[in-house]
């Protein structure tokens, strides 16, 4: 009998909450502010929020945190559903902060009219001036006590847009001397005039995040507003609007986000790789956003795996991406068809082969459940093999080719180096062999065992690939960390173009959501910028972990 998984402490929370009748419906929500794409620490939080209700009955709001016009687009929007789904999530239902700017107006103009609120002119030297420090108690603003009836006229100015970007703010009148710098007067409202990509020009105010985020999960119902560790100093804040406006008492709680080695997990930092062009995109295979991950040939189980390791923990840890690495091969290992490509040709002439074109049967995988089933690959006397599978003067222990020596060919037959061409400047151009006719794989009665087996691919036959070799985008497994400017930990080797690759014929018909051992070189998707003329494959990964940390 299998040993019961232990709860984590979100999960005991949630049990305690449902089996003391606290809640009868567990609703979380899942709350991005599209301001980007989403990242593998993204894809975490999307797991818990989902996985709760999916474990414990209820359903996950999707609520768009809209309530910064300028840094916010559609494209993110659609971006981000199309995140969730990929991973195998549906939300019930699809809501925006900006669906409450009108109740959130109106819970501002409560806290005013409760004398716990008021509108301040002062500039934001000013403000921070008066804030205080950690040990020392910040001051009163010369505003703080306005009248209920002045605040509220000002306040109706600052929504029909009789100021100017900064003239006023609305801030909440709590305590100056409070330990938590956050709940010194913090600002609820700002004066902005810029356009909503949903509301338009209707407004020129918006509630800052600490003051959109508790109102709109009371809004919600939402039971259980899952938060990473960051937001700890918030909750007091959170827990204070709820408490003054008497409505449902949403509870926050946090858990350790996601930080991944030989990466960066800012939006801001990523938006800055995208717009001076050091990728290729928000969804550049290198990129830690999970439509990169998509694109490089991560699937949603490897992802949801890797996000079901790490856990959920009160304390932040740095994960190894090898850890990633190993989800992906784990998963592919029982589902991604055997191929053959030879990434770096040279050809090779069976001169005692006179068949013609020969079909031959491969295994598609033989760790798949179902057997994996088999395939046709055509063979014939010219074939395309691997440049390092040659070496003209063997090293000790070398089990492929070298003049004299013999090799099995994947699938094939046994063969026999018996001469190679060079050309002027002493490059190897082609391999002369011989093949043994009865040692044909499946039905060899040779006799002769040789220690080596080769992949290749017939030439007559043979498709023409890019392939993109992927690694690391940092040098560092902290670029955060680092000295200076994170992009100097760019590592110049993230991006290695093989343009002149062969792949067998059957790798024509490869298609966006094919995934594909290519035998012995790792695993392999076609890419986005494949056309019929030219096939594009991304590397996902290597078969094994080969990654040289730095000293």
């Amino acid at each position: 009998m299998s040993e019961e998984k232990s709860l984590n402490f979100i999960e005991e929370i949630v049990e305690n909450d449902l089996n003391s009748g606290k809640y009868e419906t567990l609703v979380t929500r899942f709350p991005p502010e599209p301001n980007g794409y989403l990242h593998i620490g993204h894809a975490k939080a999307i797991c818990l929020n989902f996985g709760l209700t999916q474990k414990y009955g209820g359903y996950t709001n999707l609520r768009f945190d809209d309530t910064n016009p300028v840094t916010e687009k559609t494209e993110y929007v659609n971006s981000q559903q199309e995140d969730i789904k990929w991973l195998g999530f549906n939300w019930k239902n699809e809501l925006y902060a900006s669906d409450y700017f009108d109740q959130l107006y109106a819970f501002a103009v409560t806290l005013i009219e409760k004398g716990l609120a008021y509108v301040d002119e002062s500039s934001a030297d000013e403000i921070a001036a008066l804030k205080g420090t950690p040990t020392e108690p910040g001051k009163d603003s010369p505003h703080r006590n306005r009248s209920v009836a002045e605040n509220l006229d000002i306040f109706t100015k600052m929504k029909n847009g009789e100021f100017a970007d900064g003239a006023y703010i609305l801030r909440a009148k709590i305590d100056m001397a409070s330990p938590n710098m956050l709940m010194r007067d913090p600002i609820i409202y700002r004066i902005k005039h810029a356009e909503h990509h949903r509301t338009g020009n209707k407004w020129c105010i918006y509630p800052m995040y600490d003051f959109a985020h508790g109102q709109s999960d009371s809004i919600e119902n939402i039971t259980h507003s899952i938060c990473t560790l960051e937001y700890v100093s918030h909750r007091e804040l959170y827990d204070w609007f709820i408490e003054k406006l008497e409505i449902f008492p949403s509870k926050q709680y946090e858990f350790a986000r996601l930080n991944l080695t030989s990466t960066v997990m800012s939006k801001r930092k990523l938006l800055q790789l995208v717009n001076e062009n050091l990728v290729s995109g928000w969804d550049d295979p290198r990129m830690p956003t999970i439509s990169g991950l998509r694109r490089r040939g991560f699937t949603p189980k490897s992802v949801r795996e890797f996000c079901e390791r790490i856990g959920i923990a009160k304390r932040e840890n740095l994960i190894e991406l090898s850890l990633l690495e190993f989800c992906i091969r784990e998963d592919l290992n029982k589902t991604a068809n055997r191929v053959m490509a030879v990434l770096d040709p040279i050809k090779l002439v069976i001169t005692n082969y006179d068949k013609g074109t020969e079909d031959l049967i491969g295994e598609n995988n033989p760790e798949a459940e179902d057997g994996g089933g088999t395939r046709v690959i055509p063979f014939s006397n010219e074939l395309y093999i691997e440049r390092e599978d040659f070496m003209e003067v063997p090293a000790k222990k070398w089990f492929r080719l070298a003049p004299g020596a013999m090799v099995r060919l994947k699938f094939a037959y046994i063969v026999k180096c018996e001469d190679f061409i060079k050309d002027e400047n002493g490059n190897v151009t082609e391999i002369r062999c011989t093949y043994i006719p009865e040692s044909k794989s499946g039905s060899d009665t040779s006799g002769i065992n040789v220690k080596g087996t080769i992949h290749w691919v017939s030439a007559p036959h043979a498709k023409t690939a890019e392939i993109r070799l992927y690694d690391r985008l940092f040098t560092s497994e902290t670029p955060d960390a680092e000295e200076g400017d994170f992009k100097d930990y760019l590592n110049p080797q993230s991006l290695t173009l093989l343009p002149n690759a062969y792949i067998e014929p059957a790798l024509a018909e490869a298609d966006l959501d094919g995934r594909y051992q290519f035998i012995r070189k790792g695993y392999f998707c076609l890419d986005k910028d494949s056309t019929a003329e030219k096939l594009v494959f991304n590397r996902t990964v290597t078969l094994k972990d080969t990654f040289k940390k730095p000293n």
